[in-house]
């Protein structure tokens, strides 16, 4: 433990040297910019800056955009209490209490409660990060090609077990997303695949246009399709934020701890994201909280308990992103991505080879966690002003932005194209309720899954029973069998009860 700190601390020194110490700040402002504009998300936020960390260096690049993950978490929760607008799906439980209590003549303390949760949450999360990456890198280290290709397995199935809505659609989203990664020269037998002939397609088609397309393109055409209906926001800037007290605190820790305790094993899970957190921390305090009959009224439990999970989330994610190479949510997908952008491949090895980037990475979360604190206390009015730019103007810029940012990895007009191909794509699935995520994650961990799984026929000679033979590889396995059966079970057990209730309401 004294190692881990040691190494804790030159990571703090690293991060405040000042070009990371530069791309912290810029991360948490515009990961807050990010989250109270409408018509934008989280993850296409992060999406649209990860094609300019192209040019700098591994460290401030990922620090800028762990930076915008964590300020992420909190921004929307502004406009969901104040305005009743959701910046992101996991603020929805925010507004049956938070903009209830801002109703009732408390926005400042609805503000005060949600700050206090989100810097609570990001720093036990933090805490446990750093504990928990170690053990979990060690154990990493025993693992082979059955155990990477099984555990890959595990992270496609957790997405679409817990991404919600039809099973059907997100399995369709996610091979697709495996297809778009086999286009291209196979890198273990060198034969073209899907390239038509095409020199374009011959290079493969990268993840940065498939997630710049269907994350930011697609989602403005969505918005240009519905007419940019969301209107400008009028307010009279009376906005101010009272922190609660420690006494005030501590007569709710049930709920800290509660929420804390499911924020942080959500973001452990592949695919249990800070939406699932959100919701999922809001019904345990409507099952075991002290005042769960209050609930809605506009209470702070209400308020407390979705903020906490959801930061909390945040260290959770980067847990199996950093010590097995998955990602648990589609900000860290990006993330991903820009690991390998720079040539660094996360995983177990990463704590002997870049240690130093490791920790910068903890001391980044911790700091950014403060950061973020002080930036949603000084800085709520001139972030709340930027909800009086119409969404037009705001889609004008993201489809700049992705186009720039997309061109000045490579300088290719391909890349371009490949973008509003995508951007297409991401339209017709939002159009038809196909989930985006499975396939961004497809498109970036299918070469990981193909590489593993072909690299065990090999060493194996072809024996296809080492995957349940092995007994970590075994273990994930079943954990994916539980995963792939349960949201079919639920999907078909919800089918069925639907013609029941008809029949029923209608005798």
């Amino acid at each position: 433990m004294l190692d881990v700190l040691q190494h804790l601390a030159g990571g703090f020194l690293h991060v405040l040297t000042p070009v990371n110490f530069a791309a912290l700040v810029v991360g948490l402002v515009v990961g807050m910019l990010v989250a109270v504009l409408p018509g934008l998300t989280l993850v296409m936020g992060v999406v649209l800056a990860l094609p300019f960390t192209y040019g700098m260096s591994i460290t401030p690049s990922i620090i800028l955009l762990t930076a915008m993950y964590v300020s992420g978490t909190y921004g929307g929760a502004i406009t969901s209490i104040l305005f009743r607008i959701p910046g992101e799906p996991m603020d929805v439980p925010l507004l049956w209490d938070g903009f209830a209590m801002g109703r009732a003549g408390q926005p400042a303390e609805a503000l005060g409660w949600t700050l206090f949760a989100a810097l609570t949450g990001g720093l036990i999360t933090a805490t446990i990060m750093v504990t928990l990456a170690v053990p979990f890198a060690k154990i990493a280290l025993t693992f082979d090609s059955p155990e990477y290709f099984s555990i890959v397995l595990f992270g496609f199935t957790s997405v679409v077990a817990l991404g919600g809505g039809s099973p059907a659609n997100a399995f369709i989203s996610l091979f697709f997303g495996m297809l778009v990664s086999t286009v291209g020269v196979d890198e273990i037998y060198g034969v073209d695949r899907f390239t038509f002939g095409s020199d374009i397609l011959r290079d493969g088609i990268g993840y940065l246009p498939v997630m710049v397309g269907a994350y930011g393109l697609g989602e403005v055409l969505v918005r240009l399709e519905q007419g940019f209906a969301s209107p400008p926001i009028s307010g009279d800037g009376r906005i101010a934020t009272r922190i609660p007290s420690l006494r005030e605190a501590w007569k709710i820790r049930g709920t800290f701890a509660r929420s804390s305790l499911v924020g942080v094993l959500c973001g452990i899970v592949p695919g249990a994201g800070a939406t699932i957190a959100s919701f999922v921390s809001y019904g345990v305090e409507g099952q075991y909280g002290r005042r769960r009959r209050e609930l809605g009224s506009g209470i702070p439990e209400g308020i407390v308990a979705p903020q906490v999970a959801s930061t909390a989330s945040v260290g959770g994610h980067m847990v199996p992103l950093l010590t097995l190479g998955i990602p648990g949510s589609g900000a860290t997908a990006v993330i991903l991505g820009a690991f390998l952008l720079h040539g660094v491949q996360p995983g177990p090895q990463i704590f002997q080879t870049q240690s130093m980037l490791v920790y910068a990475i903890f001391a980044s979360v911790f700091l950014g966690v403060i950061g973020m604190g002080l930036l949603g206390y000084f800085a709520i009015r001139p972030l709340v002003k930027v909800l009086y730019l119409p969404e037009a103007i705001v889609s004008v810029f993201v489809v700049l932005f992705c186009l720039i940012g997309a061109y000045s990895e490579h300088n290719n007009v391909s890349d371009l194209w490949m973008i509003v191909v995508f951007g297409v794509v991401g339209y017709l699935f939002e159009r038809w309720r196909f989930p985006i995520a499975p396939m961004v994650l497809g498109c970036i961990l299918g070469p990981v899954a193909e590489t593993s799984f072909l690299t065990t026929m090999i060493s194996y000679r072809n024996d296809w029973t080492v995957f349940f033979t092995r007994p970590v590889s075994a273990a994930v396995m079943a954990l994916t069998a539980l995963a792939l059966l349960y949201p079919l079970f639920r999907h078909v057990r919800r089918r069925g009860a639907a013609p029941a209730a008809t029949g029923e309401a209608a005798r």
